[in-house]
C-alpha cells in the first residue's frame, strides 16, 4: 500500500481526537450527544467545528487520492507529497481552531483544498 493511500485511513481518522476533546467535559450526555455538542462554546465548541469540517473534506480527499492512484498518471512520490501536504494542512487547520486563529485557520484551509484540487490536477 502506497504512502497516499494511508494518508487516506489516517484522514479517515482524523477528526475523531477532535470529536473527543469536544467531548471531554463531567457536563457531556452521551445518550443526547448531538444536543451536547450543539450547545458547545469556547474551545470544545471549535474542536466539534473542526470534527465535522474534517468529515466534510474527508470524501473529495480520499476520492482525489484514490484517482491518483489509480490513473497512474503522476509519479507517486508527487501524489504522497500532496496526500501529506493535505494531513500537515488539516492538523495546522485544527490547532489554528482550537487556539481562535481564524485567519491562519483559513488559510490552512485552502492549503488542504489546495492539495485534494492538486491531486485531481496532477491526475489529468
Amino acid at each position: 500500500m502506497t504512502l497516499a493511500l494511508w494518508c487516506v485511513l489516517i484522514a479517515a481518522l482524523l477528526p475523531f481526537p477532535f470529536t473527543l476533546a469536544a467531548k471531554f467535559s463531567k457536563r457531556f450526555d452521551n445518550a443526547r450527544p448531538r444536543e451536547y455538542l450543539a450547545a458547545t462554546t469556547g474551545w470544545r465548541g471549535r474542536a466539534n467545528a473542526v470534527q465535522q469540517n474534517a468529515f466534510e473534506t474527508y470524501p473529495a480527499f480520499a476520492a482525489a487520492v484514490i484517482v491518483a492512484q489509480m490513473l497512474h498518471v503522476a509519479a507517486q512520490g508527487r501524489i504522497d507529497a500532496f496526500a501529506i501536504a493535505y494531513l500537515v494542512f488539516r492538523l495546522a487547520f485544527g490547532a489554528c481552531y482550537l487556539a481562535d486563529l481564524a485567519t491562519l485557520r483559513s488559510l490552512m484551509w485552502f492549503g488542504s483544498i489546495g492539495c485534494i484540487v492538486g491531486l485531481f490536477v496532477i491526475s489529468a
